[in-house]
């Protein structure tokens, strides 16, 4: 009989109540050991409503604790490296939810602190809104369906700040969130995840604060803002590529999401808000719908691909540590051109 997996949960948000808990709990021989959130008192909560065996006050307590195999870390990236690290050297397997740390910094001591560890797995939440359609994207790229590629394009417009009485929230606190910019970090990722082992030459932004304070409902007093409610990037790439990114939370017209790559043969649009794929061709008319062969077709299956690394030695491919330090490094590279006044930084 295969011995039981005991899986820890700390930090137990949103994520990781849709998500991770019944994705665990529905894996034969896994085991729901423990769960830590913010206070004992909502890990109690916790534990009883998905049926964790146990609820833990401290966190540092579930690290060492030897009846855990494996930790998944669902708080804000604010404490993923002291935890990423400190689980490992407790002989604890690692899922840690993206972003993978606040700066490049912390990034590289995790992958350092996995580098020391390889007979752990490690393992980022990866990006999950591409899910669908990412290996018909590699594929048709990797057998030059648009042709040569001239450009990606990223955009995101939501209000979710354009209300400056709205109260801030973690994603716009530099203490819990580091230097993640809304949702760029994420988006990034893909765009890693469709282009393999290509990174940028260099990479110029711009940023905008236009709501220096807001209100924190949990202290009941005005604190800083320090992310952009706005953001624009332009990454340019040795083949002769270009990324742009545009990302906004005070747009107060029609919500947009979408993607779009562009070849000098022709271009795939893909719409976010349906998950729909479209294609275009030089020289034709409209864009016909691209369908997904059933068996291309992505989905979520990140806490089955999380345990069959553990348990048959799988390598991890969405998203590993590797893929986390370079996406980090990009995080890095855009936050130091928009505090410099859009300065282009080499890679």
């Amino acid at each position: 009989m295969t011995q039981p997996l005991r899986i820890a949960f700390i930090g137990a948000g949103g994520n990781t109540r849709l998500m991770h808990i019944p994705g665990f709990r529905a894996i034969d021989g896994v085991e729901l050991a423990v769960v830590c959130n913010r206070s004992l008192a909502s890990s109690e909560k916790v534990a009883k409503e998905f049926g964790i065996a146990r609820a833990a006050a401290d966190w540092r307590d579930v690290v060492a604790d030897p009846k855990v195999d494996a930790v998944c870390i669902g708080t804000w990236p604010y404490m993923h490296a002291e935890i990423t690290i400190a689980a490992l050297e407790a002989g604890k397997h690692v899922l840690t939810e993206a972003r993978m740390a606040c700066d490049l910094d912390e990034a590289t001591r995790m992958f350092q602190a996995a580098h020391k560890h390889p007979e752990l797995v490690t393992q980022i939440v990866p990006a999950p809104f591409t899910f669908k359609y990412d290996s018909t994207i590699m594929g048709m790229l990797e057998t030059r369906k648009l042709g040569k590629l001239r450009e990606i394009r990223v955009a995101q417009l939501t209000g979710a700040a354009a209300d400056p009485a709205t109260a801030i929230t973690w994603r716009q606190d530099g203490q819990l969130s580091g230097k993640n910019i809304m949702s760029m970090g994420i988006h990034y990722e893909t765009i890693q995840r469709w282009l393999g082992q290509k990174d940028p030459a260099w990479v110029q932004a711009t940023g905008a604060i236009y709501t220096a304070e807001r209100m924190n409902t949990e202290t009941g007093r005005a604190q800083k803002v320090d992310i952009p409610d706005s953001l624009n990037v332009v990454a340019g790439y040795a083949d002769d590529f270009q990324l742009v990114m545009t990302f906004s939370a005070v747009a107060t017209g029609s919500s947009y999401w979408g993607m779009r790559l562009d070849g000098d043969r022709g271009s795939l649009r893909y719409d976010l808000s349906t998950q729909s794929l479209f294609r275009s061709a030089i020289g034709q008319a409209g864009e016909k719908t691209v369908p997904v062969a059933p068996e291309a077709e992505g989905r979520w299956q990140v806490e089955a691909d999380f345990v069959a690394s553990i348990r048959k030695d799988k390598p991890v491919t969405l998203t590993s540590f590797a893929d986390g330090l370079r996406y980090m490094r990009f995080t890095e590279r855009v936050w130091e051109s928009w505090t410099n006044e859009g300065k282009r930084v080499a890679w």
